[in-house]
């Protein structure tokens, strides 16, 4: 049972790209994680939570500030608006002044130099920028240090060696923060042959032919199987092939880089976990799972992220803290990933900061909902037109049936899109009689009631975190 002295350690496993469908405890047909579906069986797995941007830089920056990014001020992944505020107001330096001791090793992604470097830790080796997948290098406050091998086991030796040089007489707060399974995926030599004698099940909407009133930009986007370059195939495509074979192809190279990346992955959080057991720290310690947003695998055709559609959206959320979560327990409130920062804070006693957005689930880890918990979560993507995807810029709302998404037609501030204006478009999706998203129905009659609804409920959600598109 957990210490009743000693507010729990906290450990973090924040992954980039990993989507809910390549996770076994939520019923993937590709692959099995037994790490983290061992993490499922013994704590909660969270069915609905979501991003509130889907990309990597502004993600980052709420999981720290527990705010959206027209408050924390990272808003896209281009100049200015890429180099983080440290010295804002943090989950980790609150934690830190209430006595935990902390550290983050992995991914940081959010400038690097002056008030840019992680604050609020009493140790931390971070890779630059994205950081490479063979002999990578890590920054720390004292220089840099280049390390032989592949980077999700170094990620994982680096904090297994700070777990050990630890003070043992206070609490943690680790965030081992992976680069995997970010693109381009380079496998471990061990797993380059994983997957290779079987073929990867087909996703339902992997030929989707962009109808059903959707906006354009979907079938202009550039992230479908054909968008795919060499150094993600790693081999010719085979010639003779009609454009359907060669989609499939295509994504059957795709996955399965990607899944031998996320193999590592799991063995390294179960080589984390292993440590807790030997150490006697499973039950003192509450472990949660997630990735900084959600990926297209092969869903409509694409891979990467950044439209509002709910492979993009929804990411993984598995929570194990011994003593206070049921295991084996299933979860299907809203959550947001503003809700991370605030949750971190209670489990070990701390009031959340008065800027932050979000919300601690820690009601819903104990077993109940409380009558005014959220029906609906606000989402904005900035970064309109960039030149490597070509999506436009978005807001919108999705509650647990339906999802409005508007597409203003621009970007604002540095994201810059006002160079390319599109026509302003909404979409509508049913999520009960057309999860896979592929009918707008905004215009149809029969939704007028729904659809005024979710505008007000749009309205509402920008007055309530102080967000105003132009």
């Amino acid at each position: 049972m957990p210490s009743t002295t000693q507010p729990p350690n906290l450990l973090l496993f924040m992954t980039d790209d990993h989507a809910v469908p390549a996770i076994g405890a939520y019923g993937s047909a590709l692959c099995r994680t037994p790490a983290v579906d061992r993490l499922a069986a013994e704590g909660m797995r969270f069915d609905n939570t979501f991003c509130t941007n889907a990309i990597c830089t502004p993600a980052r920056a709420t999981l720290l500030t527990g705010t959206y990014g027209h408050v924390n001020g990272m808003t896209s992944l281009q100049a200015p608006d890429h180099v983080f505020d440290a010295t804002q107001p943090s989950f980790p330096e609150m934690l830190q002044a209430a006595g935990y001791q902390t550290a983050l090793i992995g991914k940081w992604h959010l400038g690097h130099g002056g008030d840019s470097d992680p604050r609020g830790f009493d140790h931390w080796e971070i890779l630059p920028e994205h950081g490479v997948y063979h002999d990578p290098t890590f920054l720390t406050a004292d220089g840099s240090h280049t390390y032989q091998g592949y980077v999700t086991d170094i990620i994982t030796d680096l904090a297994l060696r700070w777990l050990d040089r630890r003070d043992r007489d206070r609490p943690f707060a680790l965030l081992v923060q992976h680069k995997a399974p970010h693109r381009a995926f380079e496998p471990a030599e061990r797993h380059l042959r994983l997957y290779e004698d079987r073929d990867m099940p087909v996703p339902a909407t992997l030929h989707d032919d962009y109808g059903g009133g959707r906006v354009p930009e979907a079938a202009e986007a550039r992230m479908r199987m054909s968008d795919l370059q060499d150094f993600d195939l790693k081999t010719p495509v085979p010639e003779g092939l009609s454009e359907r074979e060669e989609r499939e192809w295509r994504y059957q190279r795709y996955i399965k880089d990607y899944l031998r990346v996320v193999a590592a992955l799991d063995e390294n959080v179960g080589r984390v976990l292993h440590y807790l057991d030997v150490a006697g720290l499973e039950d003192g310690t509450a472990v949660a799972y997630t990735s900084d947003h959600g990926f297209f695998l092969g869903e409509h055709g694409w891979f990467d992220k950044r439209f509002m559609y709910d492979p993009s959206l929804r990411i993984p959320l598995v929570v194990r803290w011994p003593g206070v979560v049921a295991p084996g327990t299933v979860n299907d409130d809203l959550v947001a990933n503003i809700d991370f920062a605030p949750t971190l804070l209670d489990l070990a006693g701390v009031d959340a900061h008065p800027r932050m957005q979000g919300r601690s689930i820690r009601p819903l880890l104990e077993g109940h909902t409380p009558a005014d918990w959220r029906s609906s979560v606000y989402y904005r993507y900035w970064m309109h037109m960039d030149r490597d995807h070509g999506v436009p810029a978005s807001y919108g709302v999705r509650t647990a049936t339906h999802k409005l998404i508007h597409y203003p037609g621009h970007g604002s501030g540095a994201s810059g899109a006002r160079d390319v204006p599109r026509e302003p478009a909404w979409e509508l999706f049913d999520l009960e009689a057309d999860p896979d998203e592929l009918c707008n129905v905004y215009a149809d009659a029969g939704y007028t009631e729904v659809r005024r609804a979710l505008e007000a409920e749009l309205s509402a959600l920008q007055r309530r975190y102080g967000d105003a598109p132009g």
